[in-house]
């Protein structure tokens, strides 16, 4: 496979986004919260001018949130136009894929599932690889498409 991965961890878990998906990795400013927003959208912050939205992917699975974050930065991605902060325990590092992504096995629980399109082993080991877009859709979203 080969491809570059951003090596992040959330909820403790080491987890991997694809490096072609992530435009930059940004030290987050102030951040305005957004009334009526839901739980997993934090504000919106501004990256030269633009807006982005802040997007707490430890909610967006469905955990608490806080109390693991050692990161005061976030990985910057566009999906479908809109940009968005996506804030993470941590950022590790960029690393290689060295195998195709692998069913997901049990255990890991719905949230991860959800989230989830494989297990990769890296150039830094083991890592769940995540669908941004669904990742983005926040916790509710798996539980309107199963009800409709």
């Amino acid at each position: 496979m080969n491809d570059l991965m951003v090596m992040v961890r959330i909820s403790g878990r080491q987890c991997a986004f694809h490096a072609h998906d992530v435009s930059s990795i940004i030290e987050l400013g102030t951040i305005t919260p957004v009334p009526r927003a839901p739980g997993f959208i934090s504000g919106i912050t501004a990256l030269r001018s633009q807006a982005l939205t802040v997007i707490d992917c430890r909610t967006a699975l469905g955990f608490e949130p806080g109390g693991w974050s050692t990161d005061a930065r976030a990985a910057v991605v566009n999906i479908c136009g809109d940009a968005y902060a996506l804030v993470v325990d941590a950022i590790d590092d960029i690393a290689t894929s060295v195998t195709d992504p692998q069913q997901v096995t049990g255990g890991f629980g719905p949230e991860w599932s959800r989230v989830a399109t494989g297990m990769i082993e890296t150039t830094l080991g083991p890592a769940l690889l995540f669908d941004l877009e669904t990742l983005i859709a926040g916790p509710e979203a798996g539980t309107i498409e199963e009800a409709a």
